[in-house]
């Protein structure tokens, strides 16, 4: 049994040697350096020789700061742009609070669809996962939690097409600037 879990993570299969799965391809390479530097970390894949360890430590090392700042600026855009369409709102129609206040929920349904409801569609139609699973592979990623028991693009008996690791990456990183900001006004709010 370690022979065959030792085989299939080097890329064989039982349906014969592959690389078909895109580990290593850029597209997969891509995923890896976006779960690493987001601290995923899934589990299902890793450096498996000395140099690419070192390489790895490297990377995160500068690569996980980069990626907080990045993570930071762009939930601050986020925030900003909500902000500012509560001030043209507030302007438009004299409301105070309400503006703000239909704004933010605004802002907070718009995320949750495009960043936890509407995803485990793709996900159900991709990876053939029910919607339950893919809502939970939604918040389990973008969390940071990353068991590893759900990774996309990773059934030997799917095709993949070229862009979904790659949208899902950006995805994984714009929805985690998102619930961080949730997060953030969750913690504001129980203060």
């Amino acid at each position: 049994l370690q022979g065959i879990v030792q085989a299939y993570k080097s890329g064989i299969t039982l349906q014969g040697n592959t690389t078909s799965l895109g580990r290593w391809d850029f597209t997969g390479s891509f995923f890896f350096s976006i779960s690493a530097i987001t601290t995923i970390g899934y589990g299902n894949l890793s450096p498996s020789t000395v140099a690419g360890r070192i390489f790895c430590i490297l990377f995160a090392l500068f690569g996980i700061p980069l990626n907080l700042v990045l993570l930071n600026e762009i939930g601050q855009l986020m925030l900003l742009g909500v902000q500012r369409c509560a001030h043209r709102l507030e302007e438009a129609f004299h409301w105070q609070k309400k503006a703000s206040l239909l704004i933010k929920t605004c802002a907070l349904v718009t995320g949750l669809l495009l960043f936890l409801l509407l995803p485990p569609l793709l996900f159900s139609d991709k990876e053939g996962w029910s919607y339950e699973e893919g809502f939970y592979y939604s918040f389990i990623t973008l969390s940071t939690i990353g068991f590893g028991d759900y990774v996309i693009g990773m059934n030997p008996d799917r095709n993949y097409p070229g862009w979904y690791k790659n949208v899902i990456s950006l995805w994984i990183l714009f929805g985690m600037a998102w619930l961080a900001l949730v997060i953030k006004f969750c913690i504001n709010f129980l203060e």
